[in-house]
């Protein structure tokens, strides 16, 4: 087994491992099954990319992002090592050929979706691999408790059964009690163990900074730290007019969001990241999987819809240990409209399966067909044809999403991908009966390796750069060679997919769960009053408050935050003292609930004394300590002695 130390040295640069990362790395070496809880900047990727490198055979890590296993995937093949990715994106043979790789080949890791795991082709070859380790990225997603719950992720326990001997490791940002207990239990993990890194960033001032004119609030930030920054806003629209604004006003500043193709975003990322552009202001699609260890102040526009993705995004800032600031702008409109978007979410049930049902005529998909089946889909283009709202149909192909039907991806950038049909000597045949063909060929022979055996990605601009072609002329090339059957040509494409998971059914037999819709909403809507109490508090330390509802026991004030630059200790000492009476409300209430009923979240809420984020945050770790359960109607009871 190689030395640890020493592949992080060859391949990442690095003298040190990170904290925990090394205790990480060890267990998963060890053998066993483990669970990371690392802050955003924790490093939690080299957690099981160091392992891969230092076990044989292959390390699979399932991840939801395509994007992001793309990213990931270019990053470790720049640094030579041999990662493959597979996804819905991808054509049969390009994912026939990958999985190949990993079989017959010299693969290190292999990223997945967790929706591949479903497949045939996924379940035969993944047998025939020697398979190291098991990496699960954003485990959060398995839990109905988490804030991005993802019922593809629950089909993860089919590896446990297929892979028996193989360690797992499960990696998160954001995992309370309750999500951490259901991470344990959904991966069927055994006796893991568990390493949780601390909530506190003693380097970051949390600022919640209140008033209607937030441009202004935001310059003032702006112009008042050094550095780099990041804002976040809510729609692509707010990231661009924000992002021309801040330039009106002197500042080096672009945007970023999903509906860029591939190179722009790459474009505008690279030259954030040089330093080129000082802030970059984008949509939550910018940040996962980005390493700029100076980012010296974080900006939320509007308030994010929970604590966990607030935290999350903020923890970008100060990688690097020096002081840096996370700064929310907020307004009551803010918590109106947060509601507001909750109240859209969740369109009617009938009106949900409506638009089911218009999809697949849409799509000419009779009852019975479709399974597996992927389409180009553009949402406005459909709304339109239909009289539908976009935004409806966008929330009920989530809803669709989340009871397994069918998945829509981001906008993806895919280049234009060729191999050849031919031998290398019925090639050489044709070089020599079509010379105009000849020198076009050539070119494309020296300027690709590996057309033989897989699809690879071609650039048309640079083959016409190279060979002194127009890049029309280069196009019109590439498809004669594929109508004479000698390549196989996909054209390059950015739209986003829609998958169809499972057959068309008929619209009465779509089954919407109530997990997915009554109970998720009402989970929903206790994030966002904790998220906007978190914004309304001025009386305890915002560090105290971010690192208690992540079930940290005990934390000390930060001293550097806004309230506990303008707040007096002894008050902020009582404040805190409130959290201790919480939980013996809570069973109060929950012990005239009679036997075998339950009582709503929603009402328990409204019984409790006390502040929701904190009622909230007690009534999580009361169910993962096992004295209140969940009933099936998504409401709580005392767990019987």
């Amino acid at each position: 087994m190689a030395d640890i130390q020493e592949i992080l040295e060859k391949y990442w640069g690095y003298k040190e491992f990170r904290p925990l990362q090394r205790e990480i790395i060890a267990s998963v070496l060890g053998g066993r099954d483990t669970v990371a809880l690392l802050p955003t900047g924790g490093g939690k990727s080299l957690t099981y990319q160091v392992p891969a490198l230092a076990l044989p055979g292959v390390t699979i890590v399932i991840t939801p992002l395509i994007a992001l296993m793309k990213d990931q995937v270019d990053a470790l093949r720049r640094l030579r090592i041999n990662a493959v990715a597979i996804h819905s994106a991808m054509s049969a043979k390009e994912i026939d050929i990958a999985l190949d790789n990993c079989v017959y080949g010299d693969v290190k890791l292999l990223y997945i979706a967790p929706e591949r795991i479903d497949t045939r082709i996924f379940h035969t070859r993944v047998r025939k691999m020697e398979v190291s380790l098991v990496a699960v990225d954003e485990a959060h997603c398995i839990s109905e408790w988490g804030y991005d719950f993802r019922p593809a992720y629950l089909k993860i326990s089919r590896l446990r059964e297929w892979l028996p001997e193989v360690p797992f490791l499960a990696v998160t940002a954001t995992a309370t009690s309750l999500v951490l207990e259901d991470i344990k239990l959904h991966l069927k993990l055994d006796e893991p163990k568990v390493f949780r890194g601390s909530f506190a960033r003693p380097n970051i001032s949390f600022v919640v900074r209140h008033g209607e004119n937030k441009m202004e609030q935001m310059l003032r930030v702006i112009r008042g730290v050094e550095g780099s920054g990041i804002v976040y806003a809510r729609t692509r629209k707010a990231t661009e007019e924000i992002a021309a604004q801040l330039k009106a006003d002197g500042v080096s500043a672009d945007f970023y969001h999903a509906g860029l193709g591939f190179r722009m975003r790459a474009a505008r990322q690279e030259a954030w990241l040089r330093g080129e552009v000082r802030v970059i202001v984008a949509t939550n699609a910018f940040g996962m999987g980005i390493d700029k260890a100076d980012v010296r102040f974080v900006i939320h526009d509007q308030m994010p819809a929970s604590l966990e993705a607030y935290y999350q995004e903020a923890g970008r800032a100060g990688r690097d240990g020096l002081p840096s600031y996370a700064v929310l702008l907020y307004n009551q409109m803010d918590s109106l409209a947060a509601r507001r978007r909750i109240e859209t979410a969740y369109p009617p049930l009938d009106t949900v399966k409506k638009v089911y049902e218009a999809i697949f005529n849409h799509l000419q998909v009779t009852v019975g067909g479709g399974k597996d089946a992927i389409f180009d889909f553009d949402m406005q283009e459909f709304a339109a044809r239909f009289k539908m709202f976009p935004l409806t149909v966008f929330n009920a192909i989530k809803l669709l999403e989340l009871n397994g039907y069918m998945t829509l991806t981001d906008v993806l950038d895919n280049p234009t991908r060729i191999m050849f049909r031919t031998s290398r000597e019925e090639l050489y045949k044709l070089q020599v009966d079509r010379t105009e063909l000849d020198s076009f060929l050539r070119i494309i022979l020296r300027l690709y390796t590996g057309l033989f055996t897989e699809f690879v990605a071609v650039d048309e601009k640079y083959i016409a750069k190279m060979s002194g072609y127009t890049e029309q002329r280069v196009k019109e090339l590439l498809y004669q060679l594929s109508v004479m059957r000698v390549i196989r040509y996909i054209p390059r494409r950015s739209s986003p997919l829609l998958i169809l998971q499972e057959e068309r059914l008929p619209a009465d037999d779509v089954v919407i769960a109530p997990v997915t819709y009554h109970r998720r909403r009402e989970m929903e809507e206790l994030r966002v009053s904790a998220m906007a109490e978190y914004a309304e508090n001025g009386s305890q330390c915002r560090s105290v408050l971010l690192r208690e509802y992540f079930d940290e026991k005990k934390p000390e004030r930060c001293g550097v935050c806004d309230v506990c630059l303008s707040r007096r200790t002894e008050d902020m000492f009582r404040e805190s003292d409130a959290f201790a009476g919480i939980e013996t409300e809570i069973i109060k209430v929950l012990e005239v609930v009679p036997q075998g009923r339950s009582i709503t979240l929603r009402a328990l809420m409204a019984l409790v004394p006390g502040r929701p984020m904190m009622v909230l945050t007690m009534l999580r770790r009361l169910l993962a300590e096992g004295r209140v359960r969940q009933l099936s109607d998504g409401g709580v009871a005392l767990v019987s002695e």
